[in-house]
């Protein structure tokens, strides 16, 4: 049979610091536990500066996309309103045809093809 402890967990989690302690210097099983733990946690701290750097990174390219967005949208939507020869031209409802671009066309409004 397997009689391992499994308190790790449930002091770990639940108890408070000094329990913990107390329990690994007299159990073996959870000293080992404890040693996993602190392996992985050496780790996640050498790792912490990279994340942190990328993580970084894309919240500045975020915010420049957001930003450019909102410059080009707020730059269109200013010259289409003051400039009233472009805001006359685009309207709703109204749509550009072949005799308002210039183009030849026959009395039907089509394109005249010779």
């Amino acid at each position: 049979m397997n009689n391992r402890c499994n308190k790790y967990e449930a002091l770990f989690t639940f108890g408070n610091e000094e329990t913990l302690k107390q329990h690994i210097e007299t159990c073996e099983d959870c000293k080992k536990e404890q040693e996993k733990m602190d392996k992985v946690s050496s780790l996640l701290k050498e790792v912490k500066p990279y994340y942190l750097t990328q993580r970084r990174k894309t919240a500045k390219l975020k915010v420049a996309c957001a930003m450019f967005v909102i410059i080009l949208s707020g730059a269109t939507l200013g010259i289409i309103n003051f400039n009233s020869d472009i805001s006359d031209i685009i309207k709703y409802g109204n749509t550009l045809s072949a005799e308002d671009l210039g183009l030849p066309t026959d009395s039907y409004g089509l394109l005249m093809v010779e």
